[in-house]
Order: structure tokens, then C-alpha cells, then sequence
């Protein structure tokens, strides 16, 4: 089983929308049941709140399931928990390598890194658009399945 943690700063809003488009690849492609995917934050402003109202409609117009989900903050445990951390910016990728008291195996990057890009996914709370959002999630998701495929045996 891959275990994947997408973080982002209130997990209300990016990680909640790379969570929900990651898992509905893994079940267009037949493989949810090879993936254990959750997401956190890196904050404890939105703890318990769920998904950003405009998260919601954006997975609703994309046609994928929105995960049941309320906003939890980052452990140092899921450090231990899972294979893969992804952070949606350089602030979440130093918050998380804090939180997770450093990065030894090399767990911890940014989402679309699998694509070849080192550009952060910029956070709709303050930009307003979702549409870019979901373009750059769905775009490292993709590549994040197709690298996970590639080195799992």
C-alpha cells in the first residue's frame, strides 16, 4: 500500500483538492485499492472545518468526488505513517520539514516537482481562483500517479 499526505496551510482548500483528485485517478486507473491518501495542514486555523466552499464546486464541476474530510493539522507521526509528504509551496515544504522534525528519507516535496516544476500551487483562499488551482493539482497528480507507478514494483 503507497501512502500519500498532501499539506497545505489550512487544509481547507489545496490539500483537500489534490486528496480528492489523487484518489479518484487511483480509482479511474483501478488501483484504490494500492493507495491509502490523505491530506493535513500545516496550520491549526481550520482544524475540524471542512472543505472550502469553493473547493467543493470546483470538484463538483470537474465531475470528481469530493473525500469526506475536515481539516487536521500535520503530526510529526505522519512522518513515519507515510511514504509520500506533498506540500503545495515552499512555506508548507519548510513548515512540514519543522513539524516532521527534519526530512531524512527524503519524503517531503512539492507536488509539482513530479512535473518537472519547481513553481508553488498558489493558494485560492487569497488568489480566488480555483480553476488554476485544480489546473496545477490535477497536473501534479498526474505526474505524482505516474512516478509512484513507475517505482512501485
Amino acid at each position: 500500500m503507497i501512502s500519500i499526505l498532501f499539506v497545505c496551510h489550512g487544509n481547507i482548500c489545496r490539500s483537500t483538492m489534490a486528496e480528492s483528485v489523487m484518489t479518484h485517478m487511483a480509482a479511474v486507473n483501478g488501483l484504490a485499492g494500492q493507495f491509502h491518501i490523505s491530506s493535513a495542514a500545516t496550520s491549526r486555523e481550520e482544524i475540524g472545518n471542512p472543505p472550502h466552499h469553493g473547493t467543493v464546486q470546483k470538484l463538483r464541476e470537474a465531475g470528481i468526488p469530493l473525500v469526506p474530510h475536515r481539516a487536521r493539522q500535520m503530526t510529526g507521526k505522519d512522518y513515519e505513517e507515510y511514504d509520500y509528504l506533498i506540500g503545495m509551496d515552499d512555506w508548507n515544504i519548510r513548515n512540514m520539514t519543522r513539524i516532521a522534525g527534519g526530512d531524512p528519507e527524503h519524503k517531503i516535496k512539492k507536488l509539482l516537482e513530479f512535473a518537472g516544476s519547481t513553481r508553488d500551487i498558489a493558494d485560492p483562499w487569497y488568489t480566488g481562483n480555483f480553476d488554476v488551482t485544480y489546473e496545477d493539482i490535477t497536473e501534479g497528480c498526474e505526474a505524482l500517479l505516474k512516478a509512484v507507478r513507475t517505482a512501485s514494483p
